[in-house]
């Protein structure tokens, strides 16, 4: 009889060897992070869980299966023609809520990384953090909250509905059904109150850092700025490119956390950012047109309720999952 060839061995060894690995796959994972991590970071496997009960991945950890959840969601494909900063921008480079979730959650996980927390947690909370963003970027939000407080509920908050889109929109009504630690750091980016863990206080401080540079960059592409009407004193602090820019505010950010055992930015360069950030709004955010986009939303939003009958409920939630071309040919 002729041996078996090393490919049909190969096959007839792959589940018992699939088996091993995931029967080793969490204990690994723990001992690593014991070895790793700081003590302050979030454990994979001590998550505070979710709120549906559910049989854990035996070869991804919880915050991994997070992290999977929301790329393979809808709303995660959408944000690829959602406005970041410009409407319906012409040219190939300009960038969108999908390319500034990513640039926020790349430099959120080096983040991570350096101070030795938890990379996937971080991952998670990142890649999430925009999936309730309207069309038409600053703008869109704008009016959308302007017209829902005219009509007497609460307003809108992308960061709030961040999480009503991973927790009930999401699979047909299902959710994603997200462990607490990623929901946390999804709701908190941004607003009055501060996540709960670092890592989300990672994301939190990142999501500036990375929107206020990319933007500048946008900017002087889309000819609103020149790079000489930037804020000078602030350019020479943190940087004369936006690549410049971004290293300077992570070494901080690195170095001033693993002193204080808390993720913040040394007061100087936090100060400049934060005028960096106040020169944006003035000279870019709030000095482009919008009345095209606010005429917009109150169309699609009076069509959706007063044509159609949609509870406020039901048209905020219909018109927030739009993307900009869909919104400008509704």
């Amino acid at each position: 009889m002729e041996e078996p060839s090393r490919s049909f061995s190969r096959v007839k060894l792959m589940p018992e060897t699939a088996g091993r690995v995931a029967d080793a796959f969490a204990g690994l994972v723990r001992e690593h992070e014991e070895r790793w991590l700081s003590p302050l970071a979030v454990r994979s496997y001590e998550s505070r869980g979710r709120a549906h009960v559910e049989e854990e991945c035996r070869l991804r950890t919880p915050f991994q299966r997070d992290r999977d959840r929301i790329v393979h969601s809808k709303a995660f494909r959408r944000l690829r023609h959602k406005t970041q900063v410009f409407v319906d921008p012409e040219g190939d480079h300009f960038r969108t809520r999908l390319t500034h979730t990513l640039e926020t959650t790349g430099i959120a996980r080096g983040v991570g990384r350096a101070l030795q927390l938890n990379e996937d947690l971080v991952e998670a909370i990142g890649l999430g953090h925009d999936l309730g963003h309207p069309p038409f970027g600053h703008a869109g939000e704008q009016a959308l909250d302007e017209l829902l407080r005219e009509r007497g509920a609460e307003g809108f908050r992308h960061n709030e509905h961040s999480l009503r889109v991973v927790d009930q929109l999401e699979r047909d009504g299902r959710g994603l059904n997200l462990t607490e630690e990623v929901r946390d750091g999804i709701l908190k980016h941004t607003g009055p109150s501060e996540p709960e863990t670092l890592e989300g206080k990672i994301v939190r401080i990142v999501d500036r850092v990375a929107y206020i540079n990319h933007d500048i960059d946008d900017a002087i592409r889309a000819g609103l700025l020149s790079a000489d009407e930037l804020p000078q004193n602030e350019i020479a602090l943190l940087g004369d490119t936006g690549s410049r820019r971004i290293d300077v505010l992570v070494h901080d950010l690195v170095e001033s956390s693993a002193s204080a055992g808390d993720i913040v930015q040394s007061e100087e360069i936090a100060t400049a950012m934060l005028s960096l950030r106040s020169f944006m709004f003035e000279r870019v955010y709030l000095q482009q047109e919008h009345e095209p986009v606010r005429a917009t939303v109150r169309r699609i939003f009076e069509d959706l309720v007063d044509a159609k009958g949609y509870s406020l409920v039901d048209a905020t939630d219909y018109l927030a999952g739009m993307t900009d071309r869909f919104a400008l040919a509704y």
